[in-house]
């Protein structure tokens, strides 16, 4: 086999020297970094009323979280044929994922513009992304050296790119990202009613059998734990120093212990942990209980001017 097949069968992140692969491949931060990053993603009101407007998925709104985590997991994992296909649809669904915020929302006036290949939503995207898988590995797996955050950039801006974001729109460096972290904060961020909602859900209201509720909440208090005090402070969580406590030993026990659980367990995709999710869900609308679970949703979303 010549060497062009061999890098196509490696896919675009090769589990050999892929740092990105490496660190997505842990199923401590697969299973958590998607539910972070949308809620620090939710800071952008651009971006996220822009995704709330073009989902054809409102009262199953997890199934359609699903799929955009499978899909991301075939670009980290997949070969690059596989990865190409799950591109050529996101970029098709893309195509129509454009139009005007119908009420202000903070910094942003009534009637501007969003669109899915704007740079600087698509930043907003793989931002939090690797900024919530970088938290989560550090603080479940083991620190990363200076020049290993970086390598981990870089690739994520790659990631970026096969979805159609410029490299130039990209911070060059770490310091530059953390530089442009501040400006975001410093007065482009604002959280919406519905988005605070959404985020809360997304943090607590997990869709999942019974018997995998009780594990999941620790997930939960990392989840919470691992946000900016800021950020979590505009989602409304009260956080204590119990709380705090708990958050740190659970991450320190989860760190001494990952060497006692089988590889096959602690390291792989999560497919099967998110199609969990998608039948829950599936079981939950059966029974009624649709969107995200907020008992005001449709009030909230009509406020927020997204029930259109």
């Amino acid at each position: 086999m010549g060497s062009d097949s061999r890098e196509q069968d490696e896919g675009y992140f090769p589990a050999a020297t892929s740092i990105l692969h490496h660190i997505h491949s842990q199923r401590a931060v697969g299973m958590l970094y998607g539910q972070r990053a949308l809620m620090v993603g939710a800071l952008n009101p651009i971006a996220f009323i822009g995704t709330t407007e073009k989902s054809e998925a409102r009262d199953r709104p997890w199934q359609r979280l699903v799929l955009t985590a499978n899909m991301f997991e075939t670009v980290f994992f997949g070969t690059r044929a596989q990865a190409n296909r799950a591109l050529q649809r996101v970029h098709r669904l893309h195509e129509d994922a454009n139009g005007t915020i119908p009420q202000a929302a903070g910094p942003y006036p009534a009637g501007t513009p969003y669109s899915a290949f704007d740079p600087e939503l698509m930043l907003w995207v793989i931002a939090p992304m690797y900024d919530s898988a970088l938290v989560l590995y550090e603080l479940l797996v083991t620190p990363l050296s200076d020049a290993e955050r970086q390598r981990f950039w870089e690739e994520y801006v790659r990631f970026g790119e096969l979805f159609g974001m410029p490299a130039c729109y990209a911070p060059r460096t770490t310091a530059e990202l953390d530089d442009w972290w501040r400006a975001q904060h410093a007065g482009r961020t604002f959280l919406t009613d519905y988005a605070r909602g959404v985020g809360r859900s997304i943090a607590t209201r997990l869709p999942l059998p019974v018997w995998a509720r009780a594990p999941m909440r620790a997930g939960t208090q990392v989840l919470i734990g691992s946000l900016p005090p800021g950020v979590r402070e505009q989602y409304g969580f009260d956080w204590t120093g119990g709380d705090e406590f708990a958050f740190r030993a659970i991450c320190a026990a989860h760190r001494a212990t990952r060497s006692l659980i089988p590889e096959s367990i602690r390291s792989g995709p999560c497919r099967q942990h998110y199609a969990q999710v998608a039948r829950q869900e599936r079981r939950n609308a059966l029974a009624g209980k649709l969107g995200f679970g907020f008992p005001d949703e449709l009030a909230v979303r009509a406020a927020s001017g997204l029930d259109r």
